[in-house]
């Protein structure tokens, strides 16, 4: 893009997407600078920057780093806006975006952004699943995997690019417009990050920021709150509901799935029990892909044919394996308390329930009910192993014990279940405080329960 001709840009952060927005960048002739307080050893990427003449600054932010001459500031999602080099930008009115808004400049094809508190991974994938089915070209990235501005570069105007975004992407965005913009649910996550609620509904509102009456935005109605953006917002709103009908968008009514045309008829997609994916949140999130992946053009008899036979993506209440008769099941997905109480409320088996991670100042008192109801023992580790030992507490388990690693933790819950019974990684919980993220947490999880079965 010739705007970024001779530019500097300050890229804060590797990692997957910090590298591939410095080469994006230089390709275009910018002057690059990547800033990355890791020490060098840690810092993957560096050498394959410097051998296309990248400067590449590591272990610290340099007070220099950041001058009025700087012309814009591209940072991981995760750098929090309080870090130095990101305050001293904004205190300089120098832009500051994620690589989500790279993208969205770069793409000749239409978006599909997916944000929530929960659900978000499950909704793109079966976004993708049903377009493919239908036979629509479309390419998947974003928080889900591939970074989303690898994918940008590639896509034609006849394709869709379907996003996962998190809040943290989100926020740093200035002109992003999805063709199609989907918000699934809002839950009390990640203050650590945005420190107040309402820092955190203000970065997922950005996904309708630049949206007109030309695009699309996709609403529960069945949460207040997020129904209650439909009414401020210019696009078209389409609502999906599990309780009731709605005037335009998905919905289930006496048993069966329907969509629905502002104006017209409802057309029959399914029986919502032929769904493959248990559970009342993946009916939501099932809902949720209909009314996005109606818009995007698919038919209905691909949508029930994905809806029918997919099974669930990896970490998010995946079943692992059958062990003495007691069931595991890898939910490593789950890092907050609502993702972690849906989860528990799937099974009709008595769960032992292993939990804990990174402590964000959560007091997960909302647990209590779900806990008295579904758990009958809990294993806890990591920074909130200790408040999670209390809820159970006040939920009338007497059973629950503290570890220190994931291996730990499958033994304990092996000693503690019984025939009959699931055994639930639901963490509740990010997972930094002990693992580089949430996936590496399931994968330990997983090789432990495969040790186990092993070792009986």
């Amino acid at each position: 893009m010739e705007y970024y001709r001779d530019k500097r840009a300050v890229v804060l952060g590797l990692a997957k997407s910090g590298v591939a927005v410095a080469k994006l960048l230089h390709r275009f002739g910018a002057k690059v600078v990547v800033n990355d307080q890791k020490p060098r050893e840690q810092a993957i990427g560096a050498e394959e920057l410097e051998a296309l003449g990248i400067r590449v600054i590591t272990d610290g932010h340099p007070e220099d780093l950041i001058d009025a001459g700087v012309d814009l500031v591209v940072k991981n999602p995760g750098i929090p806006y309080e870090a130095k080099p990101v305050a001293r930008a904004l205190e300089l009115g120098i832009p500051v975006m994620t690589e989500v808004e790279l993208a969205y400049q770069l793409s000749k094809a239409p978006l599909i952004g997916i944000t929530g508190s929960n659900g978000k991974t499950t909704t793109t994938t079966l976004v993708g699943l049903m377009l493919a089915e239908a036979g629509i070209d479309a390419k998947v990235g974003g928080n889900i995997g591939t970074v989303l501005c690898e994918l940008a570069e590639a896509v034609t105007a006849d394709q869709w690019l379907v996003a996962e975004l998190s809040s943290f992407q989100l926020k740093g965005t200035i002109s992003f417009r999805p063709r199609i913009g989907a918000l699934l649910n809002l839950y009390q996550a990640h203050l650590d990050y945005h420190h107040t609620v309402q820092d955190y509904r203000a970065s997922k509102a950005k996904l309708f920021a630049n949206q007109t009456a030309e695009d699309c935005a996709v609403l529960s109605y069945d949460q207040a709150e997020v129904r209650e953006f439909g009414l401020h917002l210019p696009a078209r709103i389409y609502y999906f509901s599990r309780t009731q009908p709605v005037s335009a968008g998905a919905f289930v009514q006496n048993g069966r799935i329907l969509f629905k045309e502002a104006g017209g008829e409802p057309t029959e997609i399914m029986a919502a029990a032929d769904v493959a994916l248990p559970g009342v949140h993946n009916l939501e999130n099932a809902l949720a892909a209909i009314a996005i992946s109606k818009l995007a053009g698919a038919d209905d008899a691909a949508i029930a044919r994905v809806l029918s036979r997919f099974q669930g993506v990896e970490h998010r209440l995946e079943y692992v394996d059958e062990i003495a008769g007691v069931k595991y099941y890898n939910d490593s997905k789950a890092t907050n308390p609502e993702a972690c109480s849906r989860s528990i409320g799937v099974f009709r088996q008595p769960v032992v329930l292993i939990a804990g991670g990174l402590d964000r100042g959560i007091d997960f008192r909302e647990l209590v009910p779900v806990l008295r109801k579904h758990v009958k023992a809990i294993v806890t580790y990591g920074q909130t192993a200790d408040i999670l030992l209390a809820r159970a507490g006040e939920a009338g388990i007497s059973q629950s014990v503290r570890v220190d690693t994931v291996d730990e933790a499958v033994s304990a819950a092996a000693g503690l279940a019984q025939e009959g019974d699931v055994v639930l990684l639901s963490p509740a919980c990010a997972s930094w405080d002990m693992f580089p993220s949430f996936e590496v947490r399931g994968s330990m999880f997983k090789n432990s329960v495969h040790r186990l079965k092993t070792s009986l």
